[in-house]
């Protein structure tokens, strides 16, 4: 995972970024409602599985013991990254870490929207293109120094320094008057933000948009440590610091107490915490295999597994010991094809006309040729269905229901390579490129559960049944993190991939899809696009039906060029142990760390 949108999140109240999904079945998002998915899918997939009768919460009989150790799995086959500021990481495995301590100020409502109840409060000037933010009340880090407005204005300090090497410095961050200025190194401060008082900041934009009030428009939502990380240089230093990887100062519920790398985090109840000290003692995270998490849960190992794979439903569905709560992510699986380069001296997607992908009917068919629909029923037993759409259907308002998207139609693709000019020349039934020559197309998968080898065969298969010569990058799946740096590097021997976005809370696309955004992974950019992305984030969208219409617009262009093409929708699973008294996802009213509860000192067997 990774951006703008950044997300990526789970159990937290809400994450204002996007992350690269992880790889749960294998990738991996959040409805303040599920009930609120209105617009369902014109001729949504039959499901398997009934996802409604999965409750958003469990309560447990019995008497609270004092405090306890909360056991979470981190389902994942690969180590997480440990970066442990919101600036620097952009995986959904430290993502969900940060969640039990992160530095979030602003908290949403269950329409992902910013409400007064957080540790900051968010007021907008639209007249004036400002956005004044108030920290409420004496908040403390997790060492005791105070919260103060310069630790609001530092993360800005660092997404826009000149050495900044992460990827939330985009279109999005530009917005703030002076953040190029300051970027660029033209400027010794970023003249659009200002301390008003020891409690208070004012940021000016250069326009402002209903996405501020999901915390877009270039706000960030989380404050930064000043006292802790100023005198640790940006360029390089920052990422590796102690400051980030072993003892960083937080925010959240629970404070990180020992970091195993890659393998386990420990943290204990933050005695400063805003809403009080929590009621658990700790929470342990340890990274669990896939492979073995189902009996894992069974043996009483662990509370709460996240980022389960669904596509393991059934070792799990029978067990008397725990629970099953679920919710619709804010997420979705795709296909990218690439069709251009990042230039990163310039942070800038450069759209290449003679990328071996840039053929909109070899594309299409590419889509055509899959049996997605097969697949959610097979592998996932109904917990993911077809997407139709860029934007999930959490996002009533904007999601477009009415949008067919790619069934799987092996007709129409050969039809559609037939008119592009992909034809058999020597009869053994593939298809040679346009200049009669052989014709690979090498797709990256991630690697992950015992199924997605299955999955990856079974798309080669249909593409073959078409006529095209399908073969994975490096001759095997990819290791998540390898993944996710070979494409974002654009390594050659990537054609098109198959991974997932965590969207967040902010259903903007800009930080996706636009010109300057990093998490733009298919480089796809064309004026149109650009400008489509510009009206959804414009003054005139204030207008909600404006608004509602350029998402529209926007997802009906991108459904054509097919450059990003979507693959499932996904019902989120928390197994949860029965000795947790109460546990709700609800978007709209989920669970607060500093609350939960448990009734035995050890997880049920």
């Amino acid at each position: 995972m990774k951006k703008n949108w950044l997300l990526l999140s789970v159990i937290f109240a809400v994450m204002f970024v996007l992350a690269a999904c992880n790889n749960d079945g294998k990738d991996a998002a959040k409805t303040g409602d599920g009930n609120k998915e209105k617009s369902t899918q014109k001729e949504t997939e039959t499901n398997k599985e009934d996802t409604a009768k999965f409750p958003m919460d469990i309560t447990n009989e019995g008497d609270a013991i004092k405090g306890g150790t909360l056991k979470v799995a981190l389902v994942t086959d690969t180590p997480f990254k440990g970066v442990f500021i919101p600036e620097l990481s952009d995986d959904a495995y430290d993502s969900t870490i940060l969640d039990y301590a992160k530095n979030e100020i602003f908290e949403l409502d269950g329409d992902f929207l910013v409400k007064d109840t957080g540790i900051a409060k968010l007021e907008v000037d639209k007249d004036n293109k400002k956005a004044k933010i108030t920290i409420q009340g004496d908040v403390k880090w997790s060492d005791g120094k105070p919260l103060t407005a310069e630790d609001l204005i530092y993360p800005y300090e660092i997404i826009g320094h000149p050495d900044y090497d992460g990827k939330r410095y985009d279109d999005d961050f530009q917005n703030i008057i002076g953040a190029k200025e300051y970027h660029d190194g033209e400027a010794k401060t970023i003249s659009g933000i200002k301390k008003i008082d020891e409690k208070s900041i004012e940021i000016t934009f250069k326009k402002v948009s209903p996405a501020i009030y999901s915390v877009g428009d270039g706000l960030w939502g989380y404050a930064a440590p000043k006292h802790q990380l100023e005198s640790i240089p940006v360029k390089d230093a920052l990422i590796a610091s102690d400051a980030v990887r072993k003892n960083p100062v937080t925010l959240g519920a629970f404070k990180i107490d020992k970091i195993v790398n890659g393998e386990s985090v420990q943290l204990v109840a933050n005695e400063h915490y805003f809403k009080g000290k929590p009621k658990l003692d700790k929470v342990v995270i340890e990274v669990v295999p896939s492979s073995s998490i189902g009996e894992a849960l069974k043996t009483g190992k662990y509370d709460i597994a996240e980022h389960y794979p669904t596509n393991q439903y059934d070792s799990i569905k029978d067990l008397s010991n725990i629970s099953i709560v679920s919710r619709p992510e804010l997420s979705y699986s795709y296909v990218g094809f690439k069709v251009g380069k990042y230039d990163k001296a310039n942070r800038m997607n450069i759209f290449d006309e003679k990328s071996k992908m840039n053929d909109v009917n070899l594309r299409r068919a590419i889509g055509y040729a899959m049996d997605i629909e097969s697949v959610t029923e097979k592998f996932y037993q109904g917990l993911r269905v077809r997407a139709n759409s860029l934007i999930p259907p959490v996002f009533a308002s904007y999601y477009d229901g009415t949008l067919e998207g790619y069934h799987y139609d092996p007709e129409k693709a050969k039809e559609l390579l037939d008119k592009a000019g992909y034809k058999d020349v020597d009869g053994d039934g593939i298809r040679e490129g346009k200049d009669g020559k052989k014709f690979t197309i090498r797709l990256a998968a991630m690697s992950g559960s015992d199924t997605d080898e299955a999955i990856a065969e079974y798309y080669r298969q249909n593409w073959k049944e078409v006529g095209l010569n399908v073969e994975l990058t490096t001759g095997r799946l990819i290791e998540f993190n390898s993944f996710y740096d070979k494409v974002e590097a654009d390594d050659p021997e990537i054609d098109m991939y198959m991974a997932a976005w965590k969207t967040g809370t902010n259903p903007s696309p800009s930080g996706l899809y636009g010109e300057g955004a990093e998490f733009n992974l298919s480089r796809f950019v064309s004026a149109e696009l650009t400008e489509m992305l510009e009206d959804i984030d414009s003054e005139k969208s204030m207008d909600p039906d404006h608004r509602a219409k350029a998402f529209r617009t926007w997802q009906e262009y991108m459904s054509k060029t097919a450059t990003t093409m979507p693959m499932y929708f996904r019902t989120e699973l928390f197994p949860v142990n029965k000795r947790v008294k109460n546990y709700n996802v609800d978007y709209a009213n989920p669970t607060e760390l500093q609350t939960i509860e448990l009734t035995a000192d050890a997880p049920l067997k």
